[in-house]
C-alpha cells in the first residue's frame, strides 16, 4: 500500500504514475472505437435501433460480468488479469480491422466482438477501482479518480475528433488499428508497475467463492441506504440519458445533416464538458456535503439540456450538451469518490460491481427503446423524452432526507 500522506501529490508515486500511462493508453483505445465502431454500425444499416442493440451488447455484459470482475479483483494480482483483459481488446478490435481489410466483416461479427470486449473491458474495470486505493491510499483516492476521469475525457477529446478525420478520409480501418494499437501499448505500460495488489494474492476463486463475493457486495450496497438509493437513482437516470445518447449520431446526422468529422468533433466538445466536471468534482470530492452537491448536480444536469430538445442547428445543441455533461462527470467523480470513502479497502471491488449492475441495467432498456423510437419516429423524439425523464428523476431525488444529509 502507499504511504497516507495526504499531501503527496499522487502522480510521486512512481506506481501510480505508470499505472496513469497504461490507463491513459487505454483511455486513448476506447476513445477511437467509441466513435469507430457506432459510426461504422451506422453507415452499414443505417437504423437507430441497431446502434441501440451496439450499445446494449457493449453494456449488459459490462455490467453482468463486472460482478466477476469484482470478485476476480479482491483476489488476484490485479496487473496480471488487467494486462490480460487489454490483450484480448488488443485481439478483438485487431481482429475487426484485419476483416475490414480483407472484406470479410459482418454485422453478427462486430456484434459478438463488442460483446466480448465488454466482457473484457468489465474485468478491467474491476481492477482499476480496486488498484487505486492500494497505489495512492484511500486518502488520496479521490485525487486519483478525478485524475483517471479527467485523462479519460481528455482521450475523449481528442480521440473521436481524431477518429471522425480518420474515418472521413480512410474509413474504420485506421481507426481500428490505432485502436488496437493503444491496447498493445497499454499492456507494456502496465508490465511495468511493480504492484497493483493486493499484498497477498490468491489463487482464482472457485464458483462457490465468487458466488459468496457476488452476495457480500450486494449485502454491503444494500445495508447502506444511501449507497442503495444512489445505486437506484443512476439506474433511472442512465435509463433516460442513454435513450438520448444512443441516438446521438443518428441525431446529429439526420436532424443537422452533420459529416462524419463534424460528429467526431462533437464527441470532442462533450468530452471537454466532462474534463470539467472531473476536475471539479475531484477538487471537491470529501469537501462538499455529498448529498447536496450530488443533487444540487442532478438537477443543474437536468435543466442545462433542455435547450437541445429545441436546437434546430448543431453547434447550439452541441454546447449545451457539453454543458449538461459537465454535471454528469462531475456526478460520477463525486459518486465514485464517495463510494471510496465509505467502502472497506477489502469489499472495494465486490461493492463497487454490485453498484455497478444496479446502476448500468437502465442502460439496456434505455438504448433499445431509444434506437426503436428513432427508427419510428425520428431521433428527436427519444431525445425529449430523455431530457424530460431525466429531470422528473433528478428532481424527484431530493425528496429523500437521507441523500439530503449525508456528509460523509
Amino acid at each position: 500500500m502507499a504511504r497516507a500522506d495526504t499531501t503527496r501529490s499522487i502522480f510521486a508515486e512512481r506506481g501510480f504514475t505508470l499505472y496513469f500511462c497504461g490507463q491513459l493508453l487505454s483511455y486513448l483505445g476506447d476513445g477511437l472505437r467509441t466513435l469507430a465502431i457506432p459510426l461504422l454500425v451506422f453507415n452499414i444499416t443505417g437504423s437507430g435501433l441497431s446502434l441501440g442493440i451496439t450499445y446494449a451488447l457493449e453494456f449488459l455484459p459490462f455490467s453482468l460480468f463486472g460482478l466477476v470482475g469484482g470478485s476476480l479483483a479482491d483476489r488476484l494480482d490485479r496487473r496480471r488479469l488487467m494486462i490480460a483483459c487489454d490483450f484480448v481488446r488488443f485481439a478483438i478490435i485487431g481482429l475487426f480491422a484485419l476483416l475490414y481489410w480483407r472484406h470479410a466483416l459482418t454485422l453478427p461479427v462486430l456484434y459478438i466482438g463488442i460483446a466480448i470486449v465488454s466482457i473484457a473491458a468489465a474485468i478491467f474495470l474491476g481492477g482499476q477501482s480496486t488498484s487505486i486505493p492500494f497505489l495512492v491510499g484511500t486518502a488520496r483516492s479521490g485525487r486519483a479518480v478525478a485524475a483517471l476521469l479527467a485523462a479519460e475525457q481528455t482521450s475523449n477529446l481528442v480521440a473521436p475528433p481524431l477518429g471522425g478525420l480518420l474515418f472521413a478520409l480512410g474509413g474504420p480501418l485506421p481507426a481500428l488499428a490505432l485502436n488496437a494499437f493503444t491496447y498493445l501499448t497499454s499492456q507494456i505500460s502496465l508490465a511495468l508497475v511493480p504492484s497493483m495488489g493486493p499484498d497477498e494474492p490468491g489463487p482464482a476463486p472457485s464458483l462457490h467463492e465468487i458466488w459468496a463475493d457476488i452476495v457480500e457486495g450486494f449485502r454491503f450496497m444494500n445495508g447502506d441506504r444511501v449507497m442503495r438509493l444512489v445505486a437506484y437513482c443512476s439506474l433511472l437516470l442512465n435509463f433516460f440519458g442513454m435513450m438520448a445518447a444512443a441516438v446521438f449520431i443518428p441525431f446529429l446526422k439526420l436532424e443537422f445533416h452533420a459529416s462524419d468529422a463534424q460528429v467526431g468533433l462533437s464527441y470532442g466538445a462533450l468530452a471537454a464538458g466532462s474534463i470539467c466536471g472531473s476536475l471539479l468534482g475531484g477538487a471537491t470530492a470529501g469537501r462538499w456535503p455529498f448529498g447536496r452537491a450530488l443533487l444540487i448536480a442532478y438537477a443543474l444536469d437536468g435543466l442545462i439540456f433542455i435547450p437541445v430538445v429545441f436546437a434546430h442547428r448543431l453547434w447550439p445543441a452541441v454546447v449545451f450538451w457539453m454543458l449538461a455533461n459537465i454535471g454528469g462527470s462531475f456526478e460520477v467523480t463525486q459518486i465514485i469518490s464517495w463510494r471510496m470513502r465509505v467502502t472497506p479497502h477489502e469489499k472495494i471491488g465486490r461493492v463497487f460491481a454490485a453498484v455497478r449492475l444496479i446502476a448500468l441495467i437502465g442502460v439496456v432498456p434505455g438504448t433499445l427503446i431509444g434506437g426503436s423510437l428513432a427508427d419510428l419516429h425520428g431521433p428527436r423524439l427519444p431525445v425529449i423524452i430523455s431530457t424530460f425523464g431525466f429531470l422528473i428523476v433528478a428532481l424527484g431525488a431530493s425528496a429523500f432526507a437521507m441523500l439530503r444529509a449525508d456528509e460523509r
